[in-house]
């Protein structure tokens, strides 16, 4: 896996041919799950995916999971939601960050390229809209989970979609 700024990640994206180019998948990474969102195929929207358990023993099985997505999904590249707090190291930004080694350590994803996106209060906000439908607590983390990865991936998409600078190169 190889990591690139967000906008170079999207700009090599812009420079495929329109129809070889990839999609991305949208990641939001705890220490139990994985909450995964995918783009369209002109990634400008971003929806729910699934939610992939995370144990440190089944590395191997998210990384085949993660190859039959690519196939299936022709996916490109990842975005990791990242809690870009300036203020203190986070618990949440080291979780990203062994998940990410974890899966480079496993050399199952090479040519898969990555970048950061600020996953700031992207559960929390899933967490409000849920608040009044009462769901039963397992369901609602998997939807938050699902929709914060959502909420990362549309964030990313969003903001490299509307730069100018991008435009005018595809």
């Amino acid at each position: 896996m190889k990591y690139m700024k967000p906008f170079n990640l999207f700009h090599d994206l812009l420079k495929t041919n329109g129809l070889e180019r990839g999609r991305l998948l949208g990641l939001d990474v705890g220490d139990k799950y994985v909450g995964l969102a995918v783009s369209d195929t002109h990634n400008r929207i971003a929806s729910p995916l699934s939610v992939l358990l995370r144990k440190k023993t089944n590395i191997d099985l998210m990384v085949a999971d993660f190859q039959s997505l690519i196939s299936e999904l022709a996916l490109v590249g990842f975005i990791f939601g990242y809690p870009f707090d300036r203020q203190r190291s986070s618990p949440d930004a080291v979780q990203v960050k062994l998940f990410i080694d974890d899966l480079c350590k496993t050399g199952k994803l090479e040519g898969l390229r990555y970048t950061f996106w600020d996953e700031c209060f992207t559960s929390k906000n899933v967490e409000l809209l849920l608040k009044p439908l009462a769901l039963h607590p397992v369901q609602a983390k998997t939807i938050v989970d699902k929709f914060a990865a959502v909420g990362i991936l549309q964030g990313y998409l969003d903001y490299v979609n509307r730069n100018p600078r991008l435009k005018s190169t595809g």
